[in-house]
């Protein structure tokens, strides 16, 4: 697995975001822990050495299971995040810097580590502000608990804020050829500022590989509440991922692997973590960072996969989005 930077942090050129092997991806039946536990032991085979996880996810067991299996593994960097109250079914955010200071107390020892690697907060909490949240998570760098901080759904001028007060390392936010709004102004601050940025849902929740909505379960998340997978939505948003699928086959590649690629070459600063609970999937994924694609290949898939014409919002709750 070749090797990329975000920030000052040395990481995998791919990711793996855990957060499907506790929550929100199918019903909790078809979570099976053993090849959850399975899947983590491939990545560190194939040389993927950082982990996305956050305390919401569970809300907890995430963290816990992540860290039975990559305990004493020091040459892993883990990310995790706060901010989400747990049972406010992800919907209520604290920023509060006693809040900051209890959540990382709290991942620190479901982790079972010593310090947390890359710190987020989750989402950004419209009632404190971010100077006093990022203030009291400088000082957990300072007390040698977290090494590197980070923001994900952050705007461009709540970003430059943070970062005033304290490097952020990475900025962490949907990105995928169906989610392309972080280019306008997200996208260069990080790199004004010289911070790395970590899509996540870089297959655009599955909507780039064809996964249908008859594919999902009763308990899965997107079913249930992601406006984009409504029954109303779903056909038309699949017509229009519809020539992705079409050239990966000319490519002899999948979906998965040509949309992944697409992102990876946004630039070297750019470190995605798709999402999974299984090893086949993973090492699809894998094989992406591999797929060479020209200047024009890339322009081609940014015009056929029509971004801006997809219905419906990519998240049920955008009011806690900042950016």
């Amino acid at each position: 697995m070749k090797q990329r930077q975000i920030g000052e942090l040395p990481v995998s050129t791919l990711g793996l975001g855990c957060m499907g092997m506790s929550d929100s991806y199918g019903s909790a039946d078809e979570r099976s822990e053993g090849e959850a536990v399975a899947t983590l032991r491939r990545a560190l085979e194939l040389g993927i050495d950082f982990f996305d996880t956050a305390d919401a996810y569970g809300p907890h067991t995430n963290e816990e299971l992540l860290g039975r299996v990559l305990r004493g593994r020091t040459e892993v960097v883990i990310a995790t995040k706060f901010g989400y109250v747990a049972g406010s079914a992800m919907e209520q955010i604290d920023g509060t810097p006693d809040y900051v200071r209890r959540a990382c107390e709290d991942s620190l020892r479901r982790l079972g580590r010593d310090h947390i690697d890359l710190y987020y907060q989750h989402r950004v909490d419209p009632g404190t502000p971010i100077e006093e949240t990022v203030g009291a998570m400088s000082q957990l760098v300072t007390a040698g608990k977290v090494r590197f901080l980070g923001l994900s759904e952050a705007s461009a001028a709540t970003i430059r804020r943070a970062h005033a007060v304290h490097p952020i390392t990475a900025v962490q936010s949907e990105y995928s050829l169906v989610f392309r709004e972080v280019e306008t102004e997200v996208l260069p601050t990080v790199r004004e500022l010289g911070i790395g940025f970590v899509p996540f849902s870089p297959l655009g929740r599955g909507m780039l590989t064809g996964l249908s909505r008859a594919d999902l379960s009763p308990g899965d998340v997107r079913r249930e509440k992601h406006p984009r997978w409504s029954a109303e939505n779903i056909e038309h948003n699949l017509a229009l991922v519809q020539p992705l699928l079409t050239v990966a086959k000319s490519r002899g590649v999948t979906p998965a692997q040509l949309a992944l690629a697409w992102v990876l070459h946004q630039g070297d600063d750019v470190v995605p973590i798709p999402g999974t609970k299984r090893r086949g999937r993973l090492e699809e994924n894998a094989a992406a960072v591999d797929i060479e694609l020209s200047p024009e290949e890339l322009a081609e898939l940014g015009r056929v996969v029509a971004a801006d014409q997809l219905a419906g919002a990519r998240h049920w709750n955008m009011a806690a989005v900042n950016l």
